[in-house]
């Protein structure tokens, strides 16, 4: 009896320290910080979305290719530029300093998009 209650109490610590409610609660916030610095654009029918995301300094943005022909991301002031993004391909930028960073597709110029970051 008394080894089984120190495996459920064992079970227990493991299952709070997962959830943030023990000494691991540190890793825990620091993994959920790390996700919310990630944000996707999406091109699709001859669009960015959303067209204009704001953002933190430090977040990565990535732009995946939905579409059926290939699109670029480039930045209006030459901060950032892609390759040639075939279907399902994708690009990713790191924004470190705030501003507005307004960028286009050089394949199909009225396609343009802006990030701001504060």
């Amino acid at each position: 009896m008394r080894k089984s209650l120190s495996i459920l109490g064992l079970a227990a610590a493991l299952v709070l320290g997962k959830l943030g409610f023990g000494t691991d609660q540190k890793s825990y916030v620091a993994s959920a910080q790390e996700k919310m610095s990630m944000m996707e654009v999406k091109i699709d029918n001859f669009t960015f979305g959303p067209a204009t995301l704001t953002v933190t300094a430090g977040t990565t943005v990535t732009w995946t290719n939905k579409d059926d022909i290939p699109h670029t991301v480039v930045s209006t002031d030459g901060v950032f530029k892609s390759k040639v993004l075939d279907t399902d391909e994708k690009f990713t930028f790191t924004f470190s300093k705030a501003g507005n960073y307004p960028y286009f597709c050089s394949i199909h110029p009225k396609m343009t998009g802006k990030v701001i970051v504060q």
